[in-house]
C-alpha cells in the first residue's frame, strides 16, 4: 500500500525551496521605495534591482537541470538552500547598490535551481494519482512565501515606526531587515533536506535499482514499486537504443509538440504580469492614491488571496484536470486586467491648494486637471525636478487623484486569484509531466529559462512602463496577452491528469 504520509512529508520538505523562492522574490516589493531614495535610482535602475535576481535564476535554470541529471536532485537542492542563506545575509549588510544587486543575484541562483529541481523531484517520487497535488505543494509553498514576505514587510514597517525608533535599530534600516530575515527559513531548509531520499527514478537511471526499490515501495507500495521500476528500466533501455545527444534531441520533431506547449505556457505565465504585481504590489496600490501604509496593508491581501486560491487549485487539479483550470484562470486574468485598465483610465489628477512639498513651489500645478498619470508625473518632474518628484510622487498622487481605488483592489485581487488557480501551479505540473525521462532535466531547464527570461524583462521594464505608458495602458497590454494565451490553451494544451509519466510520453512524443 502507498504511504501517503511519507509522500506528503517528503514533498513538503522539498517544496520548502518554493517558500524561499516566493519570499525571496516578493520581499523586494517592500524594499524598492527605500532603496530608490537611499541610492538615488532611476526607474530602470530600480527595475534592475528587482529583476537582477531573476536574471541570475535564468542562468541557474540553464545549468541546474543537467547538473541534477548528472549529480542528483538532492545535492542540487542542498546547494540552493546554502545560496538562499548567503544571499539573505549579504543583502542585509550591502553597503552599496552594486553590492545589493550582487547579493540578490546569489539568491537568484538558488531560486533558479529550486524552481527547476523541486517539482522535478516531487513528480519522480509521487504516485500518479497524487502527482498533481504533490507537485502543486511547491507552488503552494511559493505563495506562502509570498504571503509571509508581504506580512513581514508590513510588520517591520510598523515596528520601525514604533515609539523609540523600533527594536534592534530597525528605523532607517527597514529594507535591510526585510531582506535579512530570510536567512532563518534557508537554514531550516538545509537541515530538512537531510530527511529526504534521493529520487528513485534518478537512481534507476544511474543503474542503482536496488537503492531505488525501497524508496519507491514507501511511496507506492511493494508490488507497484517493482512494476514501476521495471517500466522505467524498459523505457530507459528503449531510449538508449535510439540515443542522440540530449540537446539535439530536445529540438527533434518527436518533441516539437511538448516543447512548444512548454515554451508558450512558460511565456504566458509571466507575460500576463504576475511578477509585476507581486514584486511591485505596494507601488501599484500607491498609484491609486491610498498612501504607503495602506498600500503595504493591501499587499498582505494579495498574499492571502494568492494562498487561498492556490489551495483551491491543489484540491481540484487532480479532479478537474489541468486544462479546465488553465482556461478558467485565463478568462479571469483577462477580465481582471480589463478592470485595472478601466479603473486607471478613468482617473484624473488635480492638486488642491493645500498640497505641499518641503522646499518646493507647487503653485504652477494647483488647480490643473490631468487626464492621465503620465501627464501628471511629467508635470511634477518639470516643476520639482526628477529626483524630488520621485521622492514625493506617492504623497502627491494621493492628494491629487480622483478615482475609485476599490476597482484597483478588486482588479489586482481578481487577477491574483485567477493566476493562483491556474497558471501558477498548473505550469509546473505540466513541466514535470510533458517531457520524457531522458531529456526531462534539460527540457525543464530550457522552458524554465524561457519563463525566467520573460519574467526578467517584465520586472525590468515595469517601473518604466508605469512612468512612460501609464498604468491603464500597461495593464491593458497584460490583458491582451492573457486573451491570446487563452486561445492557445483552448486549441493546443492536452489534459494530463491521471496518467503515468510513461503513458504521457507514449501519447505526446512520437518518433
Amino acid at each position: 500500500m502507498p504511504n501517503r504520509l511519507y509522500v506528503v512529508r517528503t514533498a513538503l520538505i522539498v517544496a520548502l525551496g518554493g517558500f524561499l523562492m516566493g519570499f525571496d522574490a516578493s520581499v523586494i516589493s517592500g524594499v524598492v521605495g527605500f532603496i530608490e531614495t537611499e541610492f538615488a535610482l532611476t526607474k530602470l535602475q530600480l527595475g534592475w534591482a528587482v529583476s537582477s535576481l531573476t536574471l541570475a535564476s535564468t542562468f541557474a535554470m540553464m545549468v541546474s537541470g543537467p547538473l541534477a541529471d548528472r549529480y542528483g536532485r538532492r545535492p542540487m537542492l542542498f546547494l540552493a538552500a546554502a545560496l538562499y542563506a548567503i544571499s539573505a545575509i549579504t543583502s542585509a549588510i550591502a553597503p552599496t547598490f552594486d553590492a545589493l544587486v550582487i547579493a540578490r543575484m546569489v539568491g537568484g541562483l538558488g531560486v533558479g535551481a529550486s524552481l527547476i529541481i523541486a517539482p522535478m523531484y516531487i513528480a519522480e517520487i509521487s504516485p500518479s494519482a497524487m502527482r498533481g497535488q504533490m507537485v502543486s505543494f511547491n507552488q503552494l509553498n511559493i505563495v506562502i512565501g509570498i504571503s509571509v514576505a508581504f506580512f513581514s514587510n508590513f510588520l517591520i514597517l510598523k515596528l520601525a515606526g514604533a515609539p523609540g525608533g523600533g527594536p534592534l535599530g530597525m528605523t532607517g534600516n527597514e529594507w535591510r531587515w526585510m531582506l535579512g530575515v530570510e536567512a532563518l527559513p534557508a537554514v531550516l531548509y538545509f537541515v530538512g533536506l537531510f530527511f529526504v531520499p534521493r529520487s528513485p527514478r534518478w537512481l534507476i537511471q544511474h543503474g542503482r535499482k536496488a537503492e531505488a526499490l525501497p524508496i519507491m515501495a514507501m511511496a507506492v507500495g511493494g508490488v507497484a514499486a517493482t512494476q514501476e521500476a521495471d517500466e522505467i528500466e524498459h523505457s530507459l533501455q528503449n531510449e538508449s537504443a535510439t540515443a542522440k545527444t540530449p540537446l539535439r534531441e530536445l529540438f527533434s520533431p518527436a518533441l516539437r509538440l511538448v516543447l512548444v506547449i512548454g515554451a508558450v505556457v512558460g511565456i504566458l505565465q509571466q507575460i500576463t504580469g504576475i511578477n509585476a504585481v507581486f514584486f511591485y504590489a505596494p507601488t501599484i496600490f500607491e498609484q491609486s492614491g491610498i498612501g504607503t501604509d495602506a498600500a503595504f496593508a493591501q499587499a498582505i491581501l494579495v498574499g492571502l488571496i494568492n494562498l487561498v486560491f492556490t489551495v483551491v487549485a491543489i484540491l481540484y487539479i487532480d479532479k478537474l484536470g489541468r486544462r479546465p483550470l488553465l482556461i478558467a484562470g485565463l478568462v479571469g486574468i483577462t477580465l481582471s486586467m480589463g478592470v485595472l485598465a478601466f479603473g486607471f483610465g478613468q482617473a484624473t489628477y488635480t492638486l488642491p491648494a493645500t498640497a505641499t512639498v518641503e522646499g518646493a513651489d507647487l503653485s504652477p500645478l494647483v488647480g490643473q486637471t490631468f487626464d492621465s498619470d503620465v501627464a501628471f508625473k511629467a508635470a511634477l518632474a518639470a516643476t520639482l525636478g526628477a529626483e524630488a518628484a520621485g521622492e514625493s510622487e506617492a504623497a502627491l498622487i494621493a492628494q491629487a487623484i480622483s478615482m475609485n481605488p476599490l476597482l484597483v483592489l478588486l482588479g489586482v485581487l481578481g487577477f491574483v486569484a485567477s493566476f493562483a488557480v491556474s497558471l501558477g501551479p498548473v505550469m509546473w505540473v505540466l513541466f514535470s509531466e510533458l517531457f520524457p525521462m531522458r531529456v526531462r532535466g534539460l527540457a525543464i531547464s530550457f522552458v524554465g529559462l524561457i519563463n525566467s527570461a520573460v519574467s526578467f524583462l517584465v520586472q525590468l521594464v515595469f517601473p518604466w512602463e508605469l512612468d512612460v505608458l501609464g498604468s491603464a495602458t500597461t495593464f491593458l497590454v497584460f490583458g491582451l496577452f492573457a486573451a491570446a494565451g487563452l486561445l492557445f490553451v483552448w486549441r493546443m494544451v492536452p489534459e494530463t491528469k491521471g496518467k503515468t509519466l510513461e503513458e504521457l510520453e507514449a501519447q505526446l512524443v512520437h518518433a
